[in-house]
């Protein structure tokens, strides 16, 4: 963003920098297709010839037989010539298509993958700060808006200009007076499309940010659990009147986008109307004072009134591809937004971790909020340890466990895995390093044998399958009705609570990952459900560091270590002997929250 927003400012000169620096964008998308581009414009000019031949030939056969007596074999001649350059022009023209198509669908192409593999390196900050309905019209509507203009009307803007220039070589060939007479039209039809441009570029843009709202509000409210809440809330007329609003917005902006072009377009057609109007009178006159053959008057109009449907094309085309700048904006916008969280240059792999963790004077704060997360905390886990996190809603326990995983980079100190700085480790192994389950787990609208393989898809069925029996899975495998191979629906709807969280477990199972973090919060499952986790995760947790956000007395007891935070600061730190004596924060959350919890 901060490349487009360089050349901003105010003003049609500030406007007219940054759509001239969007074009310069879209061209370099082309530059590595050149070849294949120069080929198509070869294509395109030999296409342009060969469609001249006929007009040429017309010329030829009228002044022929205006002549008395005049045989008919010539005209024959000049009949097949006229036909093989047209077949010609035709097979041409489909070469034209092939290479002009490919070409545009090769940019697309990369467009979307640059976008997407953009996205996919963003930190988790980049998607807490942007809807997910507003990503995916960038993705999706913003790529399909350029791809309807890249693949039909810029391409199709060369050949006609390319067809325009053949045009007006042979109009000057028959009589530069008339072809004089006819371009002096241009330079109105010039200034017309350049204001038309901007305004037409205005409109799609309103159009491009109504378009992304009313997506992300589709996004959101077509989801599985949103759509529950509704009925649950009994709020589909409020929604149908928030779509209602959405989708006439959307319309009216679309309307003043169509008006914008057509009164350019009519506008455009008007004075490209006076042209020929023009033409066939000097010409008419230029012929009765024999200073012109009705065969080149004859031609002349031909080629004419090609050169103006070309130039009309082409002027449409134009208001088309400057209306398409608005969406390859946003396009741009989203590839320049930088990264909160990247991998170093030069950065080194995590070679056989042991799952020392510590916290080194961190601070983290999130954008826009006064109160930092966390300040100054300073922690150490040793390798096979559990850490339990305790603390009140808002204490900072959840920003720690993000950090360790680099799902945020700390504004002051460090996290440091064996004695590496995360910053300084790929991505890869630090991945590989820390299994995460969370409370919230997500499981694919795919089958059961894709969600527990996710994190390795080359993971046999046996291998899978014991995975599932660590985590209790196989009473729920056994009573699916296709087992592993069962689609679980979207975010796994057709699982339980506890099933989906069993699911989440056997899958940091499979990745057999040295370091643990988990939030445990199973107040929302049955008791069934919440002792097969807890037996679940007890098995997990052996021989790996584990870092737990406590929500049962039987995990704090068990822990190794237990630090209480309140306000972003580590307030105290033992185990749950030590400070049960200390009789500080922790007494009061343990006898308000623990204690009746059972084991």
């Amino acid at each position: 963003m901060a490349a487009l927003d360089a050349s901003a400012g105010s003003g049609p000169s500030a406007g007219g920098a940054r759509r001239r620096q969007i074009v310069g964008r879209v061209l370099g998308y082309l530059g590595p297709y050149r070849g294949r581009g120069a080929l198509a414009l070869l294509v395109v000019l030999a296409q342009s010839l060969l469609s001249i031949v006929p007009i040429l030939a017309i010329r030829a056969i009228t002044n022929h037989l205006t002549h008395p007596h005049a045989s008919f074999g010539p005209v024959l001649l000049l009949v097949g010539l006229a036909f093989g350059a047209t077949v010609l022009s035709g097979l041409l023209g489909v070469a034209e298509t092939y290479l002009t198509v490919s070409l545009s669908e090769r940019v697309v192409a990369d467009l979307r993958g640059g976008l997407f593999d953009h996205l996919v390196g963003q930190s988790v900050a980049y998607f807490t700060r942007n809807r997910a309905g507003d990503v995916m019209s960038r993705i999706l509507n913003d790529v399909e808006a350029v791809d309807n203009i890249l693949g039909t009307t810029l391409l199709s803007l060369v050949s006609n200009a390319v067809t325009s220039a053949v045009s007006i070589a042979v109009m000057l060939y028959l009589s530069w007076q008339l072809t004089l007479l006819t371009l002096v039209i241009a330079p109105f039809v010039a200034g017309g499309l350049s204001r038309g441009g901007r305004s037409i570029y205005d409109a799609r843009e309103r159009v491009q940010g109504e378009l992304s709202e009313l997506t992300a509000y589709l996004r959101e409210r077509l989801d599985l659990s949103a759509m529950m809440l509704t009925k649950s809330f009994g709020r589909e007329r409020r929604e149908r009147a928030r779509f209602a609003e959405l989708n006439r917005s959307l319309r009216d902006r679309e309307v003043e986008a169509g008006m914008a072009t057509q009164w350019i377009t009519m506008a455009l057609r008007t004075l490209q109307v006076i042209g020929p109007a023009a033409m066939l009178v000097a010409g008419g006159y230029l012929v009765s004072e024999g200073k012109l053959s009705l065969g080149s008057l004859l031609a002349f109009s031909y080629v004419a009134i090609r050169f103006a449907g070309t130039a009309q094309e082409a002027a449409g085309g134009a208001l088309q591809v400057a209306g398409s700048l608005a969406p390859w904006r946003r396009i741009f916008e989203t590839l320049d937004e930088p990264f909160d969280v990247r991998e170093r240059a030069g950065a080194r792999a995590l070679a056989e971790p042991r799952g020392a963790i510590e916290l080194d004077g961190v601070s983290f704060a999130y954008a826009g909020q006064e109160r930092p997360a966390l300040r100054e905390v300073s922690a150490r886990i040793e390798p096979g340890q559990l850490a339990a996190l305790v603390g009140p809603s808002g204490a900072g326990k959840t920003t720690l466990s993000q950090l360790v995983p680099r799902f945020y980079d700390p504004q002051a100190g460090a996290v440091r895995i064996d004695g590496h700085d995360v910053r300084e480790l790929t991505f890869a192994s630090l991945a590989e390093a820390v299994g995460l389950v969370l409370q919230d787990t997500f499981l694919f609208h795919a089958s059961l044998r894709e969600n527990l393989g996710y994190g390795r898809p080359d993971a046999s069925d046996q291998e899978l399958l014991a995975a599932a029996a660590q985590a209790n899975l196989e009473g729920v495998i056994a009573g699916l009705p296709e087992g592993l191979d069962t689609v679980v629906g979207e975010r796994g709807h057709r699982l339980s609570g506890g099933e989906k969280q069993r699911v989440a477990i056997a899958r940091v199972i499979l990745k057999n990952p040295p370091i643990l973090i988990f939030d445990e919060a199973t107040s929302h499952l049955d008791s069934v459900s919440e002792r097969l986790i807890q037996d679940t995760l007890a098995e997990l947790s052996r021989g790996r560091t584990s870092l737990v956000i406590a929500h049962r007395l039987s995990t704090i007891l068990a822990a190794d270590q237990i630090f209480v935070l309140d306000a972003g600061e580590i307030v105290e730190r033992g185990t749950h002997a030590e400070l049960a004596r200390a009789g500080g924060l922790y007494v009061r959350l343990y006898e308000s929250q623990f204690a009746g919890a059972g084991s």
